[in-house]
């Protein structure tokens, strides 16, 4: 007689191998961690396979698991293109959501993915720009939902973490030792004159080698060595921060805030804003990814 595989669980498994582990996917499904871990046991029971590698400090995939994962996207994509098709839920529209290019990684694509499982007739339109800019949209009602990178929240506003803003350059580089101090920014990024002013504070010389309205330039400057700059911590995968053993100054923390629009509110922004919200807010995320 046929089996039927368990489709939770098997969203379940999509959902970690997605994510990067059991933390964060049961964040974005808005399981318990326990509740997710009982449905990959009970899969892998059911396959008699083991799926996930566990044996590492993250969670990786088993050949079998890899051979899984292929087919659960697909068997979820038929589910729920038929779940879709014959029922009459579906929302239909366009929502903007505003990020920082600094922390669109990585809770950004997760948030996006689920996103448009649960409602894919929906689309969200991802902004990418520096903070001052996504107020001044989200002011004039051009944004539904922004995140912003600020020392202080406004009113109205909620703060989902803060990280530590540190010094990043390139692997191994030396750019950091060059005084006067080279520095790339961009000329409105929100952490620039707090840069600024530490380093005046501490007596240290700079001078602003690239002034560049592209992230990606301010990005290419300093992994070639010829530059350093401050982000939040784990913000930009290519750059690597500093050990400059008390050479610059501490730069403090940074909040990460998100603000909604309060006009026409809907149960399916609700929906993004809550999938944001665990996206950030998940506890141990960077320690269990």
């Amino acid at each position: 007689m046929p089996r039927n595989l368990d489709l939770t669980a098997v969203r379940s498994f999509v959902a970690v191998a997605d994510t990067g582990g059991v933390t964060k996917a049961s964040a974005v499904l808005n399981l318990t961690q326990s509740a997710v871990s009982m449905q990959l046991k009970r899969l892998e029971e059911s396959l008699d396979q083991q799926l996930l590698d566990r044996t590492g400090r993250g969670v990786g995939l088993t050949t079998a698991g890899e051979q899984l994962l292929s087919y659960g996207r697909k068997i979820l994509a038929l589910n729920d293109e038929v779940m879709n098709r014959m029922t009459d839920v579906a929302y239909e529209g366009t929502l903007v959501l505003g990020v920082p290019s600094d922390i669109v990684y990585p809770a950004i694509p997760p948030v996006l993915r689920f996103f448009h499982v649960e409602h894919p007739r929906m689309k969200v339109q991802l902004l990418s720009s520096y903070t001052l800019r996504l107020k001044e949209m989200f002011a004039r009602g051009e944004c539904d939902l922004i995140l912003t990178t600020e020392d202080h929240c406004d009113p109205g506003g909620e703060t989902l973490t803060e990280k530590p803003l540190l010094w990043y350059g390139a692997k191994d580089g030396v750019a950091w030792q060059r005084r006067p101090l080279p520095l790339a920014s961009q000329p409105k990024c929100q952490f620039r004159k707090g840069m600024i002013a530490s380093l005046d504070r501490a007596g240290v010389p700079w001078e602003m080698s690239i002034d560049s309205d592209s992230s990606r330039t301010v990005e290419a400057t300093v992994v070639a060595d010829l530059a350093v700059t401050a982000q939040l911590a784990g913000a930009v995968p290519q750059l690597f921060q500093v050990s400059h053993g008390g050479a610059l100054p501490d730069l403090g923390t940074r909040k990460i805030n998100f603000y909604v629009a309060s006009q026409g509110r809907s149960e399916v922004l609700e929906d993004l804003v809550g999938l944001v919200r665990r996206s950030f807010m998940a506890p141990q995320l960077a320690a269990t990814g």
